[in-house]
């Protein structure tokens, strides 16, 4: 009997210190068996996209399609995450050499570089936009 005692007093302890490591920061615990809040950053001030742009138009446009009359728009917070994106139309060139007119691309950018674009789509906000050049 003693010993079913004991075991179960173990058991007991166990499952209580196995929950103190699963208390978030609202868990009936006390203060010190709580997780920590998780610190936000501050939100990234609005990027100067047409320096970005002219200073990384590598990255936008490939080189060898000899991008001209670059216009970008004003930045918009990312939905899905702490960076910007902005919408950037250029006259582009195919790698035969053919023109393949004006261009629109979505860029990405995060700590002051352009991390990702890609080519604007119909549903996207870009046709609305009010463009300046760069």
């Amino acid at each position: 009997m003693l010993r079913i005692v004991a075991h179960a007093a173990l058991i007991a302890a166990a499952l209580a210190l196995a929950s103190c490591g699963f208390a978030d920061s609202r868990a009936p615990v006390p203060e010190f068996m709580r997780l920590k809040e998780a610190e936000q950053q501050p939100p990234e001030p609005a990027p100067d996209v047409k320096r970005l742009v002219r200073e990384q138009i590598d990255v936008v446009f490939v080189t060898t399609s000899n991008p001209r009359e670059v216009h970008v728009a004003p930045p918009h917070r990312e939905v899905r995450g702490p960076g910007w994106t902005a919408c950037v139309r250029a006259q582009l060139t195919s790698a035969t050499g053919t023109a393949l007119g004006t261009q629109t691309y979505i860029v990405t950018i995060s700590g002051g570089k352009v991390v990702d674009r890609r080519r604007a789509e119909a549903d996207d906000i870009c046709g609305s936009e009010t463009y300046e050049p760069i």
